[in-house]
């Protein structure tokens, strides 16, 4: 009878709407024991790099598709590393400081394994470079002077003993800002974390000290990666410092092209490789997402964000390549694919497309060299809300420590109340709504795959940044000629002209085999701009 009674009550209150917990007083008496509420856990706190549990794979049939694929492919084992050979040294060795910093890595690796130079010699000419530039070009937010002189005798001993870890041994580079460094400041271009300290090593970091490279500086990146403007100014274009280097890896891009390093670390999520290589002049690689480990580094999107090498030439673009890509089980949206950078490629049985704004004097280059370059189909472009979303969350811990933001003053002028408003919009969009958008841009991954089934690559004069930082498509950034550009401005300059190899997914190897071709006859990646 009693059980009839909970029952009646228990249908009564769902009839009215929903199981109301007062409807069901009195029970407890009957031999129904009631359970007190109990107070949910509290959120466990996050800061800016904890990833989500959903991960974005850039292959639109997902990584175990790919990875079947790529074995049957290749014939072999998918995860061997090939090596890369660089020729020997011959000839007179430079004499000069500039001579020196100018050189290409690869070239530099075959002085210091033919004992040549020293890498503490070469890093004593880089630092020296850093600390006489920086104050010009701002492009430094860390000169790591004491820390790059023991790696160095460190690569001196060991090459001195025979024991030349490969091309990287004893070359001094740099680090986009975003990236931590144990013991050093890492400050994400922003004055709220000019102060911002680390114990542990990123993951480039670790792979490049393997590859026994010299860590020379902490190279500026525009506030929270965007633009060249940070805390302390704008970062400078080398070759115009009428303007900026562009953004966000502002530092690497201004720092490789004054011969301060001699590569750089950059990071992109929407352009931020690809963007301030074109403004000065550099060779440099956007890899396909998910091939260099992310570990330590700002986050700005889980599905975006990507780390590259930014450089003097292709050939070195695919020696930090190399040394650096491959999975992490500390980022896990990183994953190994094959590369296997040929140095004489066959263009002839390269799939070349162009769109319409490619270069056409670079298009007829690759013609000479025996390539078949043919206009792309129609190339889809449409955009999702994964960047605002994704950066909203990855920085709610700054933006809202307490639970909700407070309000942005009206008094502000329109460029602060950007700036602050910058991780607040995702914070309005609808869960479903994000979910959607994340569906649509599957469907637009797809479309780009079927736009590529017959092209290893595309030369694209716009870079398309919007397009194939969404569906995780490789970019190398080459220089093509040298023209006059903003020629209405007040300070017309003759600049390096670059253009935009976009590979099929995971072709990186075959977007810089085909630059490097190009390169071999050509000089306008070695050209020098006038800073001193």
């Amino acid at each position: 009878m009693e059980r009839r009674r909970f029952l009646a009550t228990a249908a009564a209150a769902a009839a009215a709407g929903g199981l109301d917990p007062t409807a069901l007083a009195g029970t407890e008496a009957a031999g129904v024991p009631q359970t007190p509420p109990q107070e949910a856990p509290p959120p466990i706190p996050l800061g800016n790099g904890e990833p989500p549990a959903l991960q974005f794979q850039a292959y639109p049939g997902g990584t175990g598709a790919l990875m079947e694929k790529m074995w049957y492919e290749t014939g072999g084992n998918p995860f061997e590393r090939a090596e890369i050979a660089i020729e020997r040294w011959s000839g007179p060795v430079p004499t000069t400081e500039e001579d020196l910093a100018f050189l290409p890595v690869h070239r530099l690796a075959a002085l210091i394994r033919a004992r040549e130079i020293t890498s503490s010699e070469l890093t004593a000419v880089y630092l020296d470079r850093l600390k006489r530039l920086d104050p010009v070009l701002l492009c430094a937010v860390t000169i790591l002077e004491g820390r790059a002189q023991e790696e160095a005798r460190q690569a001196d001993l060991e090459i001195a003993a025979g024991d030349w870890r490969g091309p990287l041994h004893g070359i001094p580079y740099g680090l986009k800002d975003l990236f931590a460094v144990a013991g050093t400041r890492t400050t994400w271009g922003a004055a709220d974390f000019s102060h911002q300290f680390t114990r542990y090593d990123s993951e480039i970091v670790v792979r490049l000290r393997e590859a026994g490279a010299v860590l020379a500086a902490k190279l500026a990146t525009g506030e929270f990666a965007r633009g060249d403007r940070w805390y302390r100014g704008r970062t400078l274009n080398p070759w115009n410092l009428d303007e900026g280097s562009s953004g966000s890896s502002a530092g690497p891009g201004s720092a490789t092209a004054a011969g301060c390093v001699a590569f750089a670390i950059g990071t992109e999520t929407q352009g931020s490789i690809v963007s301030p290589s074109r403004r000065c002049g550099l060779t440099a690689l956007r890899p396909t997402f998910g091939r260099v480990s992310r570990y330590g580094g700002m986050v700005l999107s889980w599905s975006m964000d990507k780390t590259g090498p930014m450089c003097r030439s292709a050939l070195d673009c695919a020696l930090v390549f190399n040394a650096v890509h491959g999975a992490d089980g500390k980022d896990p949206g990183s994953l190994t694919t094959p590369f296997r950078f040929d140095p004489d490629p066959d263009l002839g049985a390269m799939r070349i497309g162009f769109d319409e704004d490619a270069p056409e004097s670079f298009v007829e280059a690759l013609r000479a060299l025996g390539a078949d370059p043919q206009p792309m189909p129609e190339i889809p472009d449409r955009r999702s809300n994964a960047l605002g979303v994704e950066s909203s969350a990855a920085f709610d811990f700054h933006v809202a420590p307490d639970g909700e933001p407070e309000a942005i003053p009206e008094d502000l002028d329109q460029d602060e109340r950007r700036r602050r408003g910058r991780f607040r919009g995702g914070r309005d969009v609808p869960a479903l709504e994000f979910v959607q958008s994340q569906r649509r841009r599957h469907i637009l991954m797809k479309e780009m795959a079927e736009v590529m089934k017959d092209f290893d690559m595309f030369v694209s004069g716009s870079g398309l940044v919007g397009l194939t930082n969404q569906t995780g498509h490789p970019a190398a950034v080459v220089p093509y000629d040298f023209g006059v550009r903003n020629p209405d401005s007040e300070s017309p300059t003759e600049m390096p002209l670059t253009t935009t190899l976009i590979g099929d997914l995971f072709t990186d190897d075959k977007i810089l085999s085909v630059a490097h071709a190009f390169q071999k006859g050509t000089d306008w990646h070695s050209r020098r701009p006038g800073i001193e």
